[in-house]
């Protein structure tokens, strides 16, 4: 629980007007505890999760601390992407509403005359990517001799990113008696000795402690796909969210596009965002995307990186990701600002473990769902579909189309509605119930209990399945159902094999042979 209010942690009064106008109640955690020693005039570290209020934290103490009549470039903030550049300089906008400050932000893809002209006039604050900065910079129109603050964004993903010289090179255009702020969600050595290296040694660390490394706002769920009922898999969870405002994560840019390609034809309104999209597309992609002019926004990882909007309601893994941070940054776009939110994982039977092991790293639990029948999900449509033609009739909306049911009888209506109905749904469901996927949950149940094995043989040695089983209950007198998912490669050959008889299994077949090829086997490795 906050025991503070805004008011008290020491801000201009046309700072707490704005935060106030902006119907923000309380300071978050991170907030309650950093912005108090920034406006006392500290170096500070902030760590904290992604969604805590990090970026009002810095914005609110630059405004209220520096001085509008001083005709030089007094804040400089670093992000390692345009769009949360310009979603940090939106942050400050909002915040300077009764205030006079000129702030403007800067990065590749944009125009540079423009952005020159404006630093020649006059510009307090400039939030921006490294690589633009550095141009501004060797341009000489940016000059930052007389900077009050240094603010790195998101500075473990920049390093990620590799953009330590940059930084540095950024640095040591400085003045000395700049104050230093660093924001990240993690804190990987690196980070510190950034810190040891160009922060004033007495500064403050600020770290606030999550219950979970994801967001206790976020409702986590996984469903079990097999690659030809993935697509049919997703169709089936968006009719049955129907959210507003959706984002759906894929691995490359090429399946975004596939993906954009395949939804569109089932009448889903959706978008795509990737590297090769041209930053000015993706601007208006993301604004657009904002004002609710379409639902589901597809993306990779890479092109998500700077999005933070607040009311996303479900985020969607198509596919999942590669790695554990990954995943918790994927699904902390949603569950923002104390909102609520879904994250939902289509996931294939061999994927379980991994899940598992998200779920330990991670400290949450992601739930097994059931995809839904065509059943549930007409009855959830039809009830949306009911509430929205009361919320019409409510509103009189209805009155000028009377005219033309008005000489129907009672036969004819029913008939009439039905047809409707038929209409509205077929327009609004992308499912094809004709698609098979009752038994993937049975292979996920398997997968779960199972240990995935290697063996060093394959098509080439003319295995079959039912040879290889025969083989495998004669070597170990285990029965055939412990064995599952047999993939059968050109050289190698993977399965699935019970936990309670796995390693028994690879001491009995191990150096056996089959079809005149001595046999390797042992347990595959994890992803």
């Amino acid at each position: 629980m906050n025991n503070k209010n805004f008011s008290e942690l020491g801000l201009s009064d046309k700072v707490l007007k704005a935060i106030d106008k902006l119907g923000f109640n309380a300071p978050s955690k991170i907030q309650e505890e950093i912005i108090p020693l920034i406006m006392e005039g500290n170096d500070v570290i902030g760590q904290a999760q992604t969604g805590t209020g990090k970026t009002l934290a810095f914005a609110a103490c630059v405004l209220s601390k520096i001085n509008v009549k001083t005709n030089f470039v007094k804040a400089i903030v670093l992000t390692p992407t345009r769009e949360l550049a310009l979603q940090v300089s939106k942050e400050f906008s909002n915040l300077n509403d009764s205030s006079k400050f000129d702030i403007i932000a800067v990065y590749g893809g944009s125009n540079i005359n423009e952005q020159i002209k404006a630093l020649k006039k006059r510009v307090d604050i400039v939030v921006g990517t490294p690589g633009r900065v550095m141009d501004l910079i060797e341009r000489r129109v940016l000059n930052m001799q007389d900077l009050e603050f240094f603010i790195l964004d998101e500075a473990d993903e920049m390093l990620n990113m590799g953009f330590l010289e940059d930084i540095e090179f950024i640095f040591k255009k400085t003045n000395q008696n700049k104050q230093v702020l660093l924001f990240s969600a993690t804190m990987p050595s690196t980070i510190i000795k950034l810190a040891e290296k160009y922060m004033k040694k007495d500064y403050r660390n600020i770290k606030i402690e999550a219950i979970s490394k994801t967001s206790v706002n976020v409702k986590q769920y996984y469903a079990i796909v097999t690659e030809k009922t993935r697509l049919e898999a997703l169709c089936r969870v968006l009719d049955l969210k129907a959210s507003e405002r959706c984002l759906i994560f894929c691995q490359t840019k090429r399946e975004v596009d596939k993906l954009v390609v395949e939804l569109s034809k089932r009448n889903y309104s959706v978008e795509a965002m990737h590297g090769d999209i041209a930053q000015s597309m993706r601007i208006k992609t993301l604004d657009r995307f904002k004002e609710g002019a379409f639902n589901y926004l597809i993306a990779t990882d890479v092109a998500a990186r700077g999005i933070h909007i607040d009311n996303i309601e479900c985020v969607i893994n198509y596919n999942l990701p590669q790695d554990i941070e990954s995943y918790i940054h994927r699904i902390g776009r949603t569950g923002r600002v104390k909102q609520q939110g879904e994250a939902i994982t289509l996931i294939s039977p061999r994927e379980v473990k991994f899940l598992n092991e998200i779920e330990k790293a991670a400290n949450c639990t992601i739930e097994l769902i059931e995809l839904p029948d065509s059943d549930i999900i007409h009855e959830t449509k039809y009830q949306n579909i009911l509430t929205n033609i009361q919320k019409t009739v409510e509103n009189n909306d209805h009155e000028p189309y009377i005219k033309y049911v008005r000489d129907m009888n009672k036969d004819e209506l029913i008939k009439f509605s039905a047809g409707l109905l038929k209409h509205i749904f077929s327009k609004e469901l992308g499912s094809d119930f004709k698609k098979d996927l009752k038994d993937v949950e049975q292979k996920a149940r398997i997968s779960a209990n199972s240990t995935r094995v290697f063996l060093t043989i394959g098509k080439m040695d003319n295995l079959k399945r039912g040879t290889l089983l025969d083989f495998l209950k004669a070597e170990t007198k285990v029965d055939k159902d412990n064995f599952n998912n047999i993939e059968i490669l050109t050289k190698f050959t993977f399965m699935d094999v019970n936990n309670n008889v796995v390693d028994e299994v690879i001491s009995k077949v191990y150096n056996k042979k089959l079809n005149d090829r001595v046999i390797r086997i042992e347990k595959a490795k994890k992803r």
